[in-house]
């Protein structure tokens, strides 16, 4: 039996103050984007060396050890949903997915609905596609616009944006915090997204009621033309999803229907530019597809030590401080959710949390009787919680460049992520929802 050892976990402590370190030094620099600067699977290649040499044993079993840790089945079935929802979030995106989804919206909101529709809207975009920041990106001009036109708070219409794009990245099946969050734990993503909606829509819920006090004055101008054809990719890969088709057969037939759609009503829309489409949605993936790879190696390399067995006890005893009665279910998952909100505020990148956390939160799911949807669930609202406060989060800086407002003065604005924090320890406190097996 290998012993437990705190040294084991070095490797991953050196990462994270590369990682971390360089943010802060770029930030220190005004530099945009600080924390994007030395992307992690470069930061994280010390922290792989280091990991080989404390290992034990020959070399070439340090390396068989790390290899195996990359292929990984997990692992490898996460790369391969990677790159088929980056796929059809590029496709869907070319055919006007988006366009049409967001002018469609803004013609059926009232003006008095503006800033719950926004939500909506946004919140339908992100689970559709899959990814906060190409949602914040689509949306938040058009928001900006909005909110000039109408008369409304900047601040508080681009906090709805960035709280709808966190509801819909947060339960989104092709986005990579669900998909990474799902592959550790070992369950399937409709019961993740079933365990995750009971959470999400009441924080969903007390923000669209507040918005809509906030929205007496507005009004709505210059919508676009869309086609409701277009959006009917998204809603296809959702249904399918929620009923439980297999994840892989689901994003390969949006990826078949959406170019589809782009063949038969753009001219310009050819075989060949349904391939390069395919294809810059698997680059769109390149940086989460090899962290995942040498998180995987590096996560084996640390267990092998003992740095895992060592970093579950640790949480175990921290728990004790939120008042949790040792070996209770609510110990277990306030430990689950402590840990990925702490490593994300270090990362500022909720996928690479969920990655780094996966194997501890599934080794404490076992010992304190947390089913595996549960504790997905908590690990992807969490991080998402955390992501999308952060100052120095890509969503809050790219939405704040976009406005041209402080970061800071921002993250007060995105009421969701706020409620989502409260509703979620909430349901931790009083076991709610019950996971049914």
């Amino acid at each position: 039996m290998t012993s437990k050892s705190p040294l084991a976990l070095l490797p991953l402590i050196l990462f994270l103050v590369l990682f971390v370190g360089s943010g802060l030094w770029y930030q220190s620099q005004d530099v945009d984007f600080a924390f994007y600067q030395i992307s992690a699977p470069v930061a994280i290649l010390p922290a792989i060396a280091l990991a080989i040499l404390l290992a034990k044993g020959q070399f070439n079993q340090r390396i068989e050890t790390f290899i195996n840790g990359v292929g990984d089945n997990t692992i490898i079935t996460m790369i391969l949903i990677y790159l088929l929802a980056g796929a059809f979030a590029s496709v869907a995106k070319s055919v006007g997915g988006v366009d049409a989804t967001v002018n469609f919206g803004l013609s059926v909101i009232p003006a008095s609905l503006l800033l719950p529709g926004l939500f909506v809207i946004t919140a339908f975009v992100a689970t559709s596609m899959g990814t906060s920041m190409g949602t914040i990106a689509a949306i938040a001009p058009i928001a900006i616009g909005v909110a000039e036109a109408a008369d409304l708070p900047l601040l508080l219409t681009v906090g709805t944006v960035i709280g709808g794009a966190m509801f819909g990245d947060n339960l989104s099946i092709i986005s990579d915090t669900t998909i990474a969050a799902t592959r550790t734990q070992g369950c399937d993503m409709r019961d993740k997204f079933r365990m995750n909606f009971k959470i999400a829509l009441p924080a969903a819920i007390i923000a669209l009621v507040w918005l809509f006090f906030q929205s007496s004055n507005a009004q709505i101008t210059d919508i676009g033309d869309y086609e409701l054809i277009r959006i009917l990719p998204y809603v296809a890969v959702l249904g399918l999803a929620v009923a439980g088709v297999n994840v892989i057969l689901v994003l390969f037939s949006g990826i078949v229907l959406a170019g589809g759609i782009g063949l038969f009503m753009q001219a310009d829309y050819t075989v060949a530019t349904w391939s390069k489409d395919i294809y810059a949605g698997y680059t769109g993936m390149q940086e989460i597809l090899i962290l995942s790879l040498l998180i995987g190696g590096l996560a084996a390399l640390m267990k092998s030590q003992g740095g895992l067995d060592w970093l579950v006890g640790a949480i175990e005893r921290i728990s004790g401080v939120f008042g949790a009665k040792q070996g209770s279910t609510r110990a277990g998952e306030l430990s689950i959710s402590a840990s990925v909100a702490l490593t994300n505020l270090c990362t500022a990148n909720n996928t690479v949390s969920i990655l780094i956390n996966g194997s501890v939160a599934k080794n404490i799911a076992e010992r304190y009787n947390v089913d595996p949807k549960r504790s997905a669930s908590l690990l992807d609202i969490f991080s998402c919680v955390a992501q999308g406060v952060l100052p120095y989060g890509a969503q809050i800086l790219l939405a704040s460049s976009l406005a041209k407002v402080s970061p800071l003065a921002l993250v007060g604005y995105v009421q969701y992520s706020w409620l989502l924090a409260a509703v979620a320890l909430l349901s931790i406190l009083f076991g709610w929802p019950k996971a049914k097996a």
